[in-house]
């Protein structure tokens, strides 16, 4: 793998930080007046998740990390892995619960979604922005009622629950960003 050092470190670029991949968030070259030039980084864990600020001097560098995102279609659950195929070599590949995450809840059957490997194995799963799921259970919204706080919990039909619109009934169509977990507008 290419070798980087902490001056050419951008927003997206993947490197090995002691011993595990992150993703590099934002980078800040600085050059203060006196001193050496540093980098004040922050990067993404992509084992966790979880985002931590590091500062690099100018002469510090680090390995790319060899982690590919591939388009994967989600096929199934088996209970315990998540079964997605390669649509080009009609490969299998299994995700466990500590790749899937909280994205389970948005997984929809011949979802296209974005699964990251490292070492050939999946270490997490980006579902589609969009998706668009059925309503099971909402409280029914009163005719005039618009005084209230103007939204309602709603639970969907993979179990996620999501704040809509008082307006919405059980049954509907609606679509969400599964970024953020917000409502985004019905599906006619």
């Amino acid at each position: 793998m290419a070798t980087y050092f902490s001056n050419d470190f951008r927003s997206g670029l993947k490197i090995m930080f002691e011993s595990e991949p992150y993703a590099v968030e934002s980078s800040e070259f600085v050059k203060p007046g006196k001193g050496q030039a540093f980098a004040r980084v922050k990067m993404r864990r992509l084992l966790t998740g979880k985002l931590i600020e590091k500062t690099f001097k100018s002469t510090d560098s680090a390995e790319g990390a060899d982690v590919v995102d591939m388009n994967l279609t989600y096929l199934y659950n088996d209970g315990e892995f998540w079964h997605f195929m390669n649509n080009e070599t009609f490969e299998q590949l299994a995700a466990d619960s500590k790749a899937v995450g909280d994205n389970a809840k948005w997984l929809l059957d011949q979802a296209e979604c974005i699964v990251t490997l490292w070492n050939g194995q999946p270490i997490s799963v980006t579902p589609p922005n969009f998706v668009e799921l059925e309503i099971v259970d909402t409280d029914p919204g009163l005719k005039g009622d618009t005084a209230g706080t103007g939204g309602k919990p709603a639970t969907l039909t993979t179990g996620a629950v999501v704040k809509v619109p008082l307006f919405v009934q059980i049954g509907e169509v609606i679509k969400v960003d599964t970024r953020s977990g917000e409502y985004v507008s019905r599906v006619k």
